[in-house]
């Protein structure tokens, strides 16, 4: 019998990527939310956390009807939840929140409509790649646990500046809901320095909207903002001089028509929050005193806390993962910063010591499959021959149970 072609799931707080390993992008990228039936007397609510939906018409899926119900097969996920968000008696919830699974019995019924409905396919017959997804739920015939920094490593070899296939570096993955600074050594990542940032995409638009607001923009609605961030943001050398070239320049405000949801059609000024949305990332302060330590300096800590040995290839290999590391010129002042860093660092140990250094290569690496880094370096992984080896069975898991889960047969080890 033909084996057929593992399956990659990437789920990330705002988005998951759907698909079969060996293609180059996944066949589907959809919004990491479910719409479920409310109880009587309920209210909805139009939060980024709760929205009115509908009703789903999926009939699949009875291993979950089994458990609890066939009204529990009364759900949307992904983009229809969000269209149906003016319907009664439906709630929209967001099952993952930082980067972390908050609602367990949300997520099951994610997974299930994302394998049945959308993928179209039956759980037994195929191989997973993806971080959580439990074999005793959903039947897996077998299932691997791909560590995100790792895939997304692997992903960089489609860059030019990658010269040699190496899974050390630095990973820094941004999406929607969180950032994390993951350094990576000969693939096994170092734990203890990882370090995330409550910074992300979410963060940005919420800031470029409280900017629209301020003044006074006929729309300045959480989707107004998204698509300005999308569509015009960029990263900036120097805030204060751009600031400036505003000034002198009144022609760089830009209009942007929006439809509001009543059919209206209306201008909104796009100015300062070109730059100002991105500019978080490197002066955190000026949205927020909660984490004022700029992404440069998170990176550069977290390679310094990592072992002597192994810095310089973590430096040399500062790798980007996610949508919220796609901003224009993002990648050319990460590397300028952390530069300035690493050289101020060794010219104190020049002055100190009286020795030369031979000075450090610092390298941040941009590339086409970014936005989907994790997804690609997991189809990248699961068309390998060597994939099927890694993965844990149903027999496995029937065998030594849950603590399965923490074993990676990679490497041979618990983690």
């Amino acid at each position: 019998m033909k084996q057929l072609p593992p399956i990659i799931m990437d789920n990330g707080t705002g988005f998951t990527k759907l698909g079969f390993a060996g293609n180059d992008s996944p066949s589907f990228v959809i919004p990491t939310a479910i719409a479920t039936r409310q109880a009587p007397g309920t209210a909805g609510s139009a939060s980024r956390t709760m929205v009115p939906s509908k009703p789903s018409s999926l009939s699949s899926g009875g291993f979950l009807s089994s458990k609890r119900g066939t009204e529990d097969l009364d759900f949307f996920i992904g983009d229809e939840a969000i269209s149906q968000s003016n319907s009664s008696g439906y709630g929209l919830s967001y099952p993952i929140r930082h980067g972390q699974v908050e609602n367990w019995d949300h997520m099951e019924r994610f997974w299930e409509q994302s394998i049945f409905k959308y993928l179209r396919c039956e759980p037994e017959d195929h191989h997973f790649l993806l971080e959580s997804l439990g074999l005793e739920a959903f039947g897996l015939y077998g299932k691997h646990r791909g560590d995100y920094a790792v895939l997304a490593l692997a992903a960089s070899w489609t860059s030019s500046k990658v010269q040699d296939r190496s899974l050390t570096g630095t990973v820094i993955d941004s999406g929607d809901g969180v950032t994390h600074v993951i350094p990576v050594a000969d693939g096994y990542v170092i734990g203890s320095s990882i370090k995330h940032i409550p910074i992300a995409g979410l963060d940005i638009t919420r800031f470029v909207q409280s900017l629209l607001r301020d003044r006074n923009e006929p729309d300045s609605s959480l989707r107004t903002a998204e698509k300005i961030k999308q569509d015009y943001s960029y990263v900036c050398p120097d805030i204060v001089k751009e600031f400036a070239r505003y000034d002198r320049d009144p022609e760089r405000f830009l209009q942007h028509t929006v439809e509001t949801p009543s059919g209206k059609t209306v201008v909104v000024d796009v100015g300062f929050e070109r730059f100002l949305g991105p500019e978080i990332f490197f002066n955190p302060e000026i949205a927020s005193s909660d984490f004022p330590t700029p992404l440069p300096e998170v990176v550069d800590s977290v390679i310094q806390s990592s072992p002597i040995d192994v810095r310089r290839g973590l430096y040399k290999n500062i790798v980007l993962s996610g949508g919220s590391t796609l901003f224009e010129n993002f990648a050319k002042r990460l590397h300028r910063d952390i530069k300035h860093i690493v050289e101020a660092r060794i010219r104190k140990s020049e002055e100190l010591s009286g020795a030369k250094s031979g000075g450090l290569d610092v390298q941040v690496v941009s590339h086409k499959k970014q936005r989907n880094a994790v997804w690609f370096g997991g189809s990248l992984l699961a068309q390998t021959p060597e994939f099927f080896s890694y993965c844990h069975t149903k027999a496995d898991y029937e065998e030594y149970g849950p603590s399965i889960a923490r074993r990676y047969n990679v490497f041979q080890s618990a983690v």
